[in-house]
């Protein structure tokens, strides 16, 4: 039976992308497919966000493959610091960025790492989520997606400004944004700075073997090309 996705709301968009087998990326279309369905002007003020963003070449300066992972030194969901250093002691590491618990694309790319946790492990990778969120969101996101790795508050967006990863969004997307999600309370701040969505795997040496940077947070590394990368960094 052929999915109505047009008759869908947007929480109902989200779950089936969930539900999908498909790429992590033809989820995450069904998600932005909603988005212009139900909210075209929303949508296209992200369009012209993206726009801005590639013009201004926002993320090419973050680290690339052969550059050493700036270390960092983050507290996790239960509050405990815990630094790259340290994971990388254990296997290869998967360093994700995400904008908030907030962001349903956010959230399918968890879940998408989540589904592959068994892979992962099998091949001694480590995964940690970065986001810029007070603690006990980034424990709510943790929870809903089902993650048993750990999830990292980079307050004020720290981490994410040293990679040249934090960009703001405009005032256009601060009023439009603001009226459904409270940035300020869940970052702690009033900056309405969030980082680009980004994924580097690093090998136990600390170098940089593969990365996904994009300024459009509609497209995210696919899981296929994130176990691919894993393998190379082993």
């Amino acid at each position: 039976m052929a999915i109505d996705y047009e008759a869908m709301t947007f929480e109902q968009s989200v779950q089936a992308a969930i539900e999908l087998d498909a790429p992590l990326n033809e989820r995450l279309a069904v998600i932005a497919t909603a988005v212009r369905r139900l909210n075209a002007d929303f949508a296209d003020a992200v369009d012209r966000l993206v726009e801005r963003l590639e013009q201004q070449e926002a993320g090419a300066m973050a680290p690339a493959p052969g550059d050493i992972m700036p270390g960092f030194l983050l507290p996790d969901d239960e509050g405990r610091l815990t630094g790259l250093s340290d994971i990388l002691l254990q296997g290869p590491a998967v360093v994700t960025f995400q904008r908030g618990h907030w962001c349903p694309y956010c959230r399918l790319n968890a879940i998408g790492i989540v589904e592959a946790q068994q892979e992962i492990a099998t091949l001694g990778g480590q995964v940690v989520a970065i986001i810029p969120e007070r603690r006990k969101f980034a424990k709510a996101m943790k929870t809903a997606v089902g993650a048993q790795f750990p999830f990292l508050t980079d307050m004020d967006n720290g981490y994410a400004l040293s990679l040249n990863l934090a960009i703001w969004i405009g005032s256009e997307m601060e009023q439009l944004m603001g009226v459904a999600y409270d940035i300020p309370k869940f970052q702690g701040n009033s900056s309405w700075f969030l980082p680009i969505p980004a994924t580097f795997v690093v090998g136990t040496n600390g170098v940089i073997t593969d990365r996904f940077v994009d300024p459009d947070y509609r497209r995210r590394m696919d899981i296929d090309d994130l176990i691919g990368a894993l393998s190379r960094a082993r």
